[in-house]
C-alpha cells in the first residue's frame, strides 16, 4: 500500500476536484482512498509514504500522439538536409531515418523515449513507429521496452506504399500480428492501433489491404492533411478529399484517431463528426513543421473530439499545451479564445482516448482521474507559487506556472517508477551509454562517417 501525501491535489474529478493538504491512498494499482493528508496518513501509518515535498499531486499526462522512431534524432544534423517544405523535410529527415533503424536502434529509440516521457509525468503514450529497415518485430521490440519501464502504451505501425509493396506488406503484417496479439492478452497496460502514413502514401488497395487485415480488432491512427501534398494528392488522383477516401474504404469511426487534420474542409469535419472520428492535435510540431494551424476551434464547434499529442517535437506535454493557446488565438486573432479546448483536450479527451483502448480490456479501470478505482497514475510536480492556488484556478497555474521537468515523482499502475527525480529500477546511465552506440551507429550511416 503507498500513500502519497504532503501536496495539494489537483483530482480532475468533479466529486472532489481538490485538496489543499491531501493525500492519495494505492493499494495494488487502483486508487482506494483520497482525502485530507493528516487523516489518512493516520488511518494508514502502515502504508508506504510518497513524499510531494509540498508540491503538485495529480493524474499522470497523457500523450495521443508521438513517434519513438525520432528518439535518436536528437542533434543530428543530415548532411544535405536543407528542406523548404514540409515534404523535402520527410524525405530528407524523417524517411532517411527510418530507412536506416535497425530493431537495435528501434529499441534504443524507445528507451530513450519512454525515460523522456516518465521524466516529464507522462504515463500513457500512443506511438506512431517507423522502421522500414527492419519491420518485423518492430512493434514487439517496443511492446518490451514499455512493460519492462512500466509505462502505459498503444503501438502501431506506419503502413506505407513510398518504399515498394514488400516494405508495405511487412508493415500490414506488423500492425495485424501485434494487434492479434494484444487482443489475446489480458491486460491494459499495452493497447494496440492500426497505424498509416498519410493518404499521398496510401493507395486505395492499401487503404484495403489495411482494413482487411485489421478485420474489426482496433481503430485506425494515420496522418490528415497535415501538408498540402496530401490535398493535392487526393484531389488530383482520387477526385475527393483525404477524409473522404477513408470514409470510402471505412476507416473511420469512434476507434479512429486522425493525426493533424490541418487542411481539411468543412465537409470534412461534417464527416468526421458524424462518423464520431477522433482528431490529435500537436501545435509545436505544426509550427515547426510550417504546415499551418490545425482549426480546433472549429472542430470543437462541430462536436469533433480533438486530443492533444506532441508529434515527438517534445516529451512534455505541458509544452505541448503552451503551445497549442498562442497558436490559436495567432490564427484567429482573438486573444479570448482557446482556453477551455486547450484544457478539454488534455484532461479530458486524452484522458477518453486512452480509456478506449486500456479501460475496456477486463482488468481495465479509469485513467487519467485521481479517483477511487481509477488507475494509479500520479504525476507529482515541484511548484513553488506566489499567488494563490485553489481549485478555482488550477488551470492558469499549470498553463503559466508548470514544466515537464518540474515533474519530481512519477507513479504508473502502482508502480514508483521515477522518485525524488531519479529512476527505481531502471539504469538510466546505462541505458543512455547503449542508446548511444546505437545513435552512432544510426549517425555514421546517415552521413557516411564515424561519430
Amino acid at each position: 500500500m503507498l500513500l502519497v501525501g504532503n501536496g495539494r491535489v489537483i483530482t480532475r474529478d468533479e466529486a472532489l476536484p481538490y485538496v489543499e493538504d491531501g493525500a492519495v491512498l494505492i493499494e495494488g494499482d487502483r486508487i482506494v482512498e483520497l482525502g485530507e493528508g493528516a487523516e489518512l496518513k493516520a488511518a494508514h501509518p502502515e502504508a508506504e509514504f510518497v513524499d510531494a515535498r509540498g508540491g503538485v499531486i495529480m493524474p499522470g499526462l497523457i500523450n495521443c500522439h508521438t513517434h519513438i522512431y525520432s528518439g535518436l534524432a536528437r542533434g543530428l544534423a543530415i548532411k544535405g538536409c536543407n528542406p523548404t517544405n514540409f515534404l523535402e523535410n520527410l524525405e530528407q529527415q524523417w524517411w532517411n531515418i527510418d530507412r536506416h533503424l535497425t530493431l537495435g536502434g528501434t529499441r534504443a529509440s524507445a528507451y530513450v523515449t519512454v525515460l523522456e516521457s516518465i521524466k516529464n509525468g507522462v504515463t500513457t503514450i500512443f506511438d506512431h513507429h517507423a522502421s522500414f529497415r527492419e519491420i518485423p518485430g518492430s512493434l514487439f521490440a517496443i511492446k518490451d521496452v514499455c512493460q519492462e519501464l512500466g509505462i502505459r502504451a498503444c503501438l502501431c505501425y506506419e503502413v506505407s506504399d513510398r518504399d515498394g509493396r514488400q516494405k508495405r506488406d511487412e508493415a500490414i503484417r506488423e500492425n495485424g500480428e501485434f494487434a492479434r496479439w494484444v487482443a489475446s492478452q489480458d491486460s491494459d497496460m499495452i493497447a494496440a492501433m492500426f497505424g498509416g502514413h498519410a493518404l499521398f502514401t496510401l493507395s486505395d488497395e492499401t487503404l484495403d489491404k489495411m482494413v482487411e487485415e485489421n478485420d474489426g480488432l482496433t481503430g485506425f491512427h494515420v496522418h490528415v492533411c497535415e501538408g498540402l501534398d496530401d490535398v493535392w494528392d487526393s484531389a488530383r488522383n482520387h477526385g475527393c478529399t483525404s477524409v473522404h477516401r477513408l470514409l470510402d474504404h471505412g476507416l473511420l469511426g469512434e476507434d479512429t484517431m486522425l493525426g493533424h487534420c490541418i487542411h481539411v474542409t468543412p465537409a470534412d469535419m461534417d464527416i468526421l463528426a458524424a462518423t464520431r472520428t477522433n482528431v490529435v492535435n500537436n501545435p509545436a510540431s505544426n509550427m515547426n513543421n510550417a504546415v499551418g494551424c490545425a482549426p480546433v476551434l472549429e472542430f470543437f464547434k462541430r462536436g469533433i473530439t480533438v486530443a492533444l499529442g506532441t508529434d515527438a517535437y517534445t516529451h512534455d506535454m505541458i509544452e505541448s499545451l503552451k503551445s497549442f493557446l498562442p497558436i490559436q488565438r495567432h490564427n484567429s486573432g482573438l486573444p479570448n479564445v482557446g482556453w477551455a479546448q486547450a484544457m478539454t483536450m488534455l484532461f479530458k479527451n486524452n484522458r477518453a482516448m486512452a480509456e478506449r483502448y486500456f479501460s475496456a480490456k477486463p482488468a481495465g479501470k479509469p485513467l487519467g482521474v485521481l479517483a477511487p478505482g481509477a488507475a494509479a497514475d500520479i504525476a507529482i510536480f515541484d511548484y513553488k507559487t506566489f499567488t494563490p492556488f485553489s481549485d478555482e484556478n488550477v488551470d492558469g497555474h499549470i498553463l503559466f506556472g508548470f514544466e515537464g521537468r518540474g515533474c519530481r515523482t512519477t507513479i504508473v499502475n502502482g508502480k514508483v517508477l521515477y522518485k525524488d527525480r531519479a529512476f527505481v529500477d531502471a539504469d538510466e546511465d546505462a541505458i543512455c551509454a547503449w542508446s548511444m552506440g546505437e545513435a552512432k551507429k544510426l549517425w555514421g550511416e546517415l552521413n557516411g562517417r564515424q561519430y
